[in-house]
């Protein structure tokens, strides 16, 4: 402050997250903003939170405190799906765990208002903007009330929040009240007009189906073009979320991606470590904002929202020049991506007057006919790029979506993302191969991945390359019974792939999954949908997926048995597992006795050694690894 001449300070920015000064992380991203705006901003990182005495070392801000958990919900940033605690945080410095308390956005919320009584909260951030409703919190296996309510915050931002929070900023600076900005939830005495009232949060809690109607609207309404407030009383205090706010256009892109970040974490840090999470993106460019994938799982619809807008050309190529100036620059531009690296306009033409179609997919099951699959631009970008003095390498390692892909007939996309935008592993999200769970997570039916990955194998042999794909897979999502599990397990097995990583279904708050998990309904159909919730069936459909993976033998092994499948468990070539030590021998020479009556005569001493499943290494176009799934 001092350096920068100033006797005081606006805004307190609180955040759960390590600072890292990198487009992106959201805190950065809503600091520079800000500070675009002519704000006076103070940055408090991680702060411990015991109580409230680091909260007021900054003294009293001028006008407001907004706080976010992190760029993950802090739950999701301390446990893992088995809700076992993590021991690392790649967010921290030094990947340290625990410098984030769990919940955060309450917390930090509780010690802001002891540490200044009476100045306006604002939360944002992911944590929020997923929780801003009644919701079913999969740690406390409950539904817990809108987390604007349980940290008695002023004001929640949800979405992407650059427009709302400026808003919010202009209207305490100017002593307005903050009713009525697009993209933020307050609570009312009375719905505004127009408005669609969801059942309460006492509903919800004793009521499945009325959760999953709730989640219908929830996900109805959320379209910055058609969308209507939303209400939902909470005892006699009613919640209201204004429509979301409208994405970011070019030029708007542009200018948020043209602020001055130093692309690092604050060199407080470098003594602790450093802040892993900055490695995999310090030279990475984001080009797009949303995502018209919807698939069932993912936050993104509920956040940034599924109309797909991107920066200009221009804006891109500037980003990359300068990092070639970058002292830690190698020549190689990790990522050209976004949430769907391959994605950027809006899937179709009438979204700007009319909106996104309500609880509909673009591609899933099928490719809409009035969605536009057109990679030109994109091609166009990445070419330009590769032009730049000192690129050596442009990689493409967001998710690429192979149906959208495949649907551009003809394009040369494909062709030149193996030739030019590969860096030895492509990493794309068939999930499973049962329709019926594909089906469930609003992805396509499994025989496109099997085309994309033909495609793909044919080109690397055209090229001379040998790039493999790295399939992200999910067990347990709710439609996977058991027997779909084995289904899977029997696909990598016939196709050689040893996934070292898998994903378990993951029931984090918003999603429309999580709402089947919770309800076993589906809230689009509102039909009724198997749900895997027992701890035991959760580590067999996942130790499935890992079936050569010794210390999950005995686990796959039950798993068979309770399928009726015990078929698959032996010696032969298309088993998945051998059996148990105490039934080997016996397996064993069964299977030398039906040798040798083939043969015509018995052995006489010994006793043949049953070979294992083969332990072939992945080939071009199988996954060998299934990698980490980054939070999108």
């Amino acid at each position: 402050m001092e350096a920068r001449g100033w006797d005081w300070y606006d805004i307190l920015l609180v955040t759960g997250d390590a600072y890292v000064d990198h487009p992106s992380f959201g805190c950065a991203v809503i600091g520079r903003v800000l500070e675009a705006a002519g704000y006076r901003v103070a940055v408090l990182a991680q702060p411990a939170w015991h109580d409230a005495s680091a909260f007021a070392a900054m003294g009293r801000p001028e006008l407001g405190v907004f706080i976010g958990a992190g760029n993950l919900d802090s739950m999701v940033a301390h446990y893992t799906a088995a809700k076992k605690r993590r021991s690392e945080d790649f967010y921290s410095p030094g990947r340290k765990a625990g410098l984030r308390p769990d919940r955060a956005c309450i917390v930090y919320a509780n010690r802001a208002r002891e540490a200044f009584p009476g100045v306006p909260v604002l939360l944002g951030g992911m944590e929020a903007s997923l929780r801003r409703f009644a919701h079913y919190d999969y740690w406390e296996d409950k539904v817990r009330r809108s987390v604007l309510l349980d940290a008695r915050a002023d004001i929640l931002v949800y979405g992407m929040g650059e427009t709302a929070t400026r808003e919010a900023a202009d209207r305490l600076r100017d002593g307005r009240p903050l009713r009525g900005i697009r993209g933020t939830c307050v609570i009312e005495k009375a719905p505004p007009p127009g408005a669609v009232m969801l059942p309460s949060f006492e509903e919800v809690a004793a009521d499945r189906e009325k959760y999953a109607r709730a989640t219908r609207l929830e996900y109805a309404e959320h379209d910055p073009v058609r969308g209507r407030p939303l209400c939902q009383p909470h005892g006699d205090r009613l919640l209201v979320a204004w429509p979301p706010a409208m994405p970011l256009s070019a030029p708007e892109l542009d200018a948020v991606a043209d602020l001055p970040y130093t692309r690092e974490p604050h060199p407080m840090y470098e003594a602790m470590g450093g802040v892993p999470a900055v490695d995999e993106v310090r030279f990475s460019v984001i080009h797009n904002r949303g995502c018209f994938g919807g698939c069932n799982f993912c936050a993104l619809a509920f956040h940034q929202g599924r109309m797909v807008t991107s920066r200009s050309h221009e804006s891109v190529i500037r980003e990359v020049e300068a990092m070639t100036r970058h002292p830690l620059w190698k020549g190689y531009v990790s990522d050209v991506g976004g949430p769907t690296a391959n994605f950027r306009f809006p899937s179709c033409k009438k979204q700007e007057r009319d909106g996104m179609c309500p609880l509909k997919h673009c591609l899933a099951p099928t490719p809409c006919r009035e969605l536009i699959a057109d990679h030109r631009d994109y091609l166009e970008l990445l070419r330009k790029l590769r032009a730049i003095p000192g690129v050596k390498k442009v990689f493409v390692r967001s998710g690429v979506r192979f149906d959208y892909a495949l649907y551009d007939k003809g394009s040369p996309f494909l062709s030149e993302l193996v030739r030019y935008h590969v860096s030895g592993q492509l990493k794309v999200a068939p999930e499973h191969c049962v329709d019926s769970v594909l089906a469930c997570m609003g992805k396509p039916p499994h025989r496109v991945y099997e085309q994309f990955l033909e495609k793909y194998r044919s080109l690397n042999q055209r090229y001379g390359k040998e790039q493999f794909v790295v399939p992200y897979l999910m067990s347990s999502h709710p439609g996977s019974t058991l027997r779909d599990a084995v289904a899977l397990a029997v696909y990598l097995k016939k196709h050689n792939a040893r996934p070292e990583q898998v994903q378990d279904f993951y029931p984090t708050p918003g999603t429309m999954s999580t709402c089947m998990y919770f309800t076993g309904i589906d809230p689009v159909t509102m039909k009724e949908v198997y749900v895997a919730r027992s701890p035991r069936e959760k580590a067999m459909q996942r130790a499935l997926l890992q079936y050569a993976d010794p210390k999950n033998a005995s686990l796959v092994r039950q798993a068979l048995t309770e399928c009726g499948r015990e078929d698959l468990i032996g010696t032969g070539k298309d088993c998945l597992v051998r059996p148990a030590r105490t039934e080997r021998s016996k397996h064993e020479a069964a299977g030398d006795m039906a040798a040798d009556r083939q043969r015509g005569g018995v052995r006489p001493h010994g006793r043949g050694q049953a070979k294992g499943p083969s332990q072939g290494t992945a080939h071009p176009g199988a996954g060998a690894a299934a990698g980490r799934r980054g939070r999108r």
